[in-house]
């Protein structure tokens, strides 16, 4: 079938002899059409289809659109462009904002920006027709397959900014803004803030972690570690049937020093002041940026309501509701999901317990002795892996609670689904990690009377030098897997996915079908494009500042990383996918909220950290109440001699249950494990007890502490500059002088 064909049937579809090519089109504007629609060539030999695209494109006609039609062997391509009185009547409408933005005279012609064209363009295909369909119903019956705006003009964008070349040179926001929108270049304004901010903690963390090797070999723990040929360790599972020199973990004792040292506690609160800080500061960048953007007193509601009433004059206002059963019902659902993500940890520990079983018998003599290792290893791998598939299930679930919700605009759905969704994201990413810093290790009882998982596998142990190398080995992993893996993936993923598709096709001699063409082959792009980067990159400060004290390189993972991701996301949205739709805004909405409630929470996992999984407190309490130091300073003498047979306890091996399975038992008649028991009767001693009120005296004091040094830092460092409060004064008052009338004299 031939072109001229193809389209006599989709005008004659509707009964109608009017050509398709005379009910509008771009002729009248040299400049490229707005948006350009996609459909598939079947669409104009099937009449129902054919007679819907008629429709829908006459609506546009009547709303003041024109359009033209193109085709290749497999699509029809619709340009569309919208008429100037569209555009006037946006600027009556909300071209002079409240705020210092100087009035726009209407009386001059005004180019309207691109951006703005776009966004008014793409709200109205979004809305519905006459015959109360959307574009989105169109899809789904296949009577379209996509649209999209078209790339113009990028060449500027592509040298300055979308090269690997340009990886450390700033950012040129106010282009990104003119070819992206406010809400794409704020996000690109902010990760520049905060990969720039990254550089101090970074620095602080390698300190603390470099200031470790310092005393590598002058730790005292680590010497009588070392020394402690002679203190046999008791077995630490079904997997370990034989008794382990104290000194074998050597190795791990120094390295565990590195992270797990005097410098953590400082480090800790410096990060709870660097989060502050960075926030506070963010704030008044974006006060200045936004001013500069002529954006200050800018409103989204006003936005969305004049969009809603240039597509339909008469559309009535949706006002502000609230259910109480609605919400009630979201909570329980939001709940059992936290409950289910809380679950996914559960699972990771019986994977843990089954693989140290596994490898326990397993055929290769490393796994065999290095069976903790491995599990960590392993079940950090796991949990990336559950991580990814738990993030397409959050996501619908959070699109689904959102919807039963029923938000107003697509701004409180937006919102509402940042919460729910993060909410989800946070639980999935770190349970595990609360898990292995809070609760490994201390519910499995002592040597002889194991708790077990379904009375058969006894629980997984921390590592013999403490629970902190866990923690390190699965915040390094996660982090490492993430950030590396994503990167690889988020940039390789849509490269070969580009050329595919750009191999399939054949170009057209036409130019500007060949644009269109182009920008047809690049990659898709949703409402979810800019969002997936937000969320990316919540999480990565989320594990840049929860749990830092366990994990000082963090931040410095962190700024290699944004270091990457910011030119990564340069290329792909000017190089690999398809124009995104130019939002306004004037903040970066509900993240800000999300990164003050990481940075509380950050205060809290620190405390914890350092009170119930680092040797900080014992080490501490056993200097000034225990150790040789007690009664004051002996010069001779290290303050932490003796620490270590003063924090193992004692077991008999004669009271295991099965002593002939142990190997060497017949020559030990003690073993040493992790904690503070009696040796007679195995109840928590009393260094225990001491131990664990100061420990919640210290996360009390620590988070006050923290919390207070955030306050402080937040009442000092203003959220917006002096210049810009002036500014918009200045301009009231000028407003306001211009109102009264001038005086005459008689």
């Amino acid at each position: 079938m031939q072109g001229e064909e193809r389209r006599q049937i989709l005008v004659e579809a509707d009964g109608e002899g009017l050509p398709l090519m005379d009910m509008g089109s771009c002729k009248k504007d040299p400049d490229l059409c707005d948006y350009v629609l996609v459909a598939d060539h079947a669409t104009l030999r099937n009449p129902r289809q054919a007679r819907q695209q008629h429709r829908f494109l006459e609506d546009l006609r009547k709303k003041g659109f024109q359009y033209k039609v193109k085709e290749d062997q497999e699509k029809v391509f619709f340009g569309i462009r919208a008429d100037k009185e569209v555009f006037d009547l946006y600027r009556t409408l909300l071209m002079e904002p409240e705020g210092p933005a100087p009035r726009v005279q209407l009386a001059g012609p005004t180019t309207v920006p691109a951006t703005t064209r776009i966004r008014i363009v793409n709200f109205i295909l979004n809305s519905k027709t006459a015959a109360g369909d959307t574009f989105h119903d169109l899809v789904k019956d296949r009577v379209f397959e996509t649209k999209f705006p078209l790339h113009e003009g990028e060449e500027d964008l592509k040298k300055k900014w979308a090269q690997w070349r340009q990886m450390f040179r700033e950012q040129p926001v106010d282009d990104i803004r003119k070819y992206f929108g406010e809400k794409v270049a704020l996000y690109f304004a902010w990760l520049g803030w905060y990969t720039y901010m990254l550089v101090p903690a970074a620095v602080a963390g390698l300190i603390i972690f470099l200031s470790g090797f310092s005393l590598f070999d002058a730790s005292q723990i680590s010497k009588e570690i070392c020394e402690a040929r002679d203190i046999f360790m008791c077995p630490r599972g079904d997997h370990s049937r034989k008794y382990q020199r104290l000194s074998d973990t050597c190795t791990f004792a120094k390295l565990t020093h590195l992270f797990d040292n005097e410098g953590t506690v400082l480090f800790a609160i410096f990060m709870a002041l660097w989060a502050t800080v960075f926030l506070e500061i963010w704030k008044r960048q974006r006060a200045r940026v936004v001013l500069h953007w002529d954006l200050y007193g800018w409103d989204e509601d006003q936005e969305e309501v004049a969009l809603e009433l240039i597509n339909c004059p008469d559309y009535k206002l949706q006002l502000h509701q609230h259910s109480y059963l609605r919400s009630t019902i979201i909570l329980i659902l939001s709940l059992f999901m936290i409950c289910l993500m809380i679950g996914m940890a559960h699972v990771l520990v019986v994977y843990r317990v089954l693989a140290a079983a596994a490898f326990s018998n397993s055929a290769l003599p490393f796994l065999e002795e290095q069976v903790t290792t491995a599990v960590v290893v392993t079940g950090a791998l796991v949990h990336y892996v559950i991580i990814l598939i738990l993030t397409k299930i959050n996501k619908c679930v959070a699109l689904k609670l959102c919807d039963f919700e029923k938000p107003r605009t697509f701004s409180e759905r937006e919102s509402k689904f940042t919460v729910k969704f993060f909410t989800l994201q946070f639980f999935a990413h770190f349970s595990s990690l609360v898990y292995i810093a809070f609760i490994l290790g201390r519910i499995n009882g002592h040597p002889g009377k194991s708790v077990r998982l379904a009375g058969l596998w006894k629980l997984e142990e921390c590592h013999l030098s403490g629970c902190m190398m866990d923690l390190f080995v699965q915040m390094a992993i996660i982090m490492g897997l993430k950030q590396t893996l994503s990167n690889c993936m988020e940039y390789l993923g849509p490269w070969l996915a580009y050329k595919y598709r750009s191999m399939r096709g054949r170009e057209s001699r036409d130019p500007e079908l060949r644009d269109w063409q182009r920008n047809y082959h690049l990659n898709p792009v949703n409402t979810f494009s800019l969002f997936d980067e937000f969320m990316e990159m919540m999480i990565q400060y989320g594990f840049t500042t929860i749990f830092v004290a366990a994990f000082p390189l963090a931040p410095l993972l962190a700024l290699f990383s944004n270091l990457v991701e910011i030119r990564l996301d340069a290329i792909k949205m000017v190089r690999l996918q398809r124009r995104l739709v130019p939002r306004k805004a004037k903040d970066i909405g509900t993240w800000l909220q999300v990164l003050e409630t990481i940075g509380v929470l950050a205060v809290i996992a620190n405390g914890m950290v350092i009170a119930f999984t680092s040797e900080f407190i014992p080490r501490v309490v056993y200097k000034y109440r225990y150790g040789p130091c007690r009664q004051g300073a002996r010069p001779a003498v290290d303050c932490l001699t003796g620490y270590i047979n003063h924090s193992l306890s004692v077991f008999h091996t004669k009271d295991f249950q099965h002593p002939v399975k142990m190997e060497g038992s017949e020559n030990i008649t003690e073993c040493r494990y992790r904690d503070y028991r009696n040796p007679l009767d195995y109840n928590f001693s009393e260094q225990f007890w001491v131990l664990l009120a100061i420990r919640l005296a210290f996360l009390i004091l620590f988070e006050h502490v923290a919390l207070c040094i955030k306050l402080v830092a937040a009442w000092f460092v203003p959220d917006v500059p002096q210049s810009v409060k002036n500014k918009v004064l200045e301009e009231k008052y000028k407003r306001l002088r211009e109102k009264i009338p001038k005086s005459t004299d008689v």
